[in-house]
């Protein structure tokens, strides 16, 4: 049974909320990241998994590049209106780094160089020990010429 609600949503002074993307055939998730509503008003819009770059400030199609877009069957809001889930249908590699998903590593250990840093919440000090056990499915370098 379907029921229409309305949440309110969490967007604060930086509106950004975090999107996970999730591949609608294998339920396998792809990817993590952000969104402000300009990029949901696009994803809904056009059909394509638009969100919002941090580092480059500013709003982009994945796979505008690299021609592996996301194809969004529908987006998903949390109850408490502070994340978001598309659910795709992925052309190509997800991540950047070539591999189907961002999620290609298993976490084996964390290392904190206490040297480095004496403030235990600086990221910087921290490592972690990884085995990759994604697939590669793109050569980044060609794909991002």
């Amino acid at each position: 049974m379907n029921e229409s609600s309305e949440v309110a949503l969490a967007f604060d002074d930086t509106e950004l909320l975090p999107a996970i993307a999730q591949d609608t055939d294998t339920g396998d998730v792809l990817m993590l990241a952000y969104v402000t509503p300009e990029a949901i008003e696009k994803t809904l819009e056009t059909g394509f998994a638009h969100y919002y770059s941090r580092s480059r400030d500013e709003l982009w199609k994945k796979g505008g590049t690299s021609g592996h877009v996301q194809r969004v069957a529908d987006v998903r809001v949390d109850c408490d209106g502070d994340t978001f889930l598309y659910r795709v249908e992925q052309e190509g590699g997800a991540c950047h780094t070539g591999y189907e998903s961002c999620f290609y590593q298993t976490l084996d250990s964390v290392n904190r160089d206490e040297k480095e840093s004496t403030d235990p919440t600086d990221a910087s000090a921290v490592t972690a020990e990884t085995t990759v056990v994604g697939e590669r499915v793109f050569d980044p370098d060609e794909a991002y010429e």
